[in-house]
C-alpha cells in the first residue's frame, strides 16, 4: 500500500484586496505541509458559471460574436454566462443563459461536467452543457446588457471553425469537445 503524503496547505492570515460584483482577490499566507511559508499568494474568486454546445431542432449550432476587451478582439463563443444564486439548478442555470442571450429555449439539455480555468488560483468552475432540440422563442427578450450576436452554423462548420482555431476560449474549447464526443464527432482513443 502506498501512503499518500499531506499536500494540502493551511491558510494562516488572508487579507482582503479587492471584491465587487466580478471579482474578489485576497492575499493568502499559507503554510506548506513542510512548514514553509508562502506569501502572498493571491487568490481570485470569480462566480461559477456555465456553457453550452447548442443545437437547433434543424442541427445549427449556435454561437456568438462578442468583443472581449482582456484581449480587445471580436470573439466566435458558445453561450454561457454566470450561474446566478437565484437559479434552482445548473441546468436552470444554462436554459436562462440560453434564452437571454440567444432567445431559443431547448428540449434537451444534458450536463457534461465542469472544468476550471486555473486550480491554482482560481476559486470557481464552468459547467459544460450539451443543449438539443433548440426552437426560438419569439415571446424571448434578449438581455439588454449582453451586445451579442447569434450566429447559426452547420455541425460540419463548427467542427471546421473549431480545427481552424477559431474558438480561443479554452475552457469553451473543452465543453466542444465533450459535446463533440457525445455527438460522435469526436472520439478518444
Amino acid at each position: 500500500m502506498v501512503m499518500e503524503r499531506e499536500l494540502k496547505w493551511k491558510i494562516l492570515e488572508s487579507k482582503q484586496l479587492l471584491k465587487d460584483k466580478w471579482t474578489d482577490v485576497r492575499a493568502d499566507v499559507c503554510q506548506r505541509p513542510d512548514g514553509r511559508i508562502i506569501e502572498p499568494f493571491y487568490v481570485y474568486r470569480f462566480p461559477d458559471y456555465a456553457t453550452a454546445v447548442a443545437l437547433t431542432k434543424d442541427g445549427k449550432v449556435i454561437l456568438e460574436r462578442i468583443y472581449r476587451h482582456g484581449l480587445s478582439v471580436v470573439s466566435t463563443e458558445l453561450p454561457g454566462g454566470c450561474v446566478d444564486a437565484t437559479d434552482a439548478s445548473l441546468e436552470e442555470a444554462i436554459a436562462r443563459e440560453l434564452a437571454e442571450e440567444t432567445g431559443y429555449k431547448f428540449e434537451n439539455i444534458e450536463y457534461l461536467g465542469y472544468t476550471s480555468p486555473n486550480p491554482t488560483t482560481n476559486t470557481n468552475v464552468m459547467h459544460m452543457f450539451l443543449a438539443t432540440g433548440g426552437e426560438l422563442d419569439p415571446e424571448q427578450e434578449l438581455d439588454k446588457d449582453e451586445d451579442v450576436d447569434v450566429v447559426l452554423v452547420s455541425l460540419d462548420e463548427f467542427v471546421a471553425m473549431v480545427k481552424s482555431n477559431t474558438i480561443v476560449q479554452s475552457m469553451q474549447m473543452t465543453t466542444i469537445f465533450f459535446a463533440l464526443q457525445k455527438l460522435g464527432r469526436v472520439v478518444i482513443q
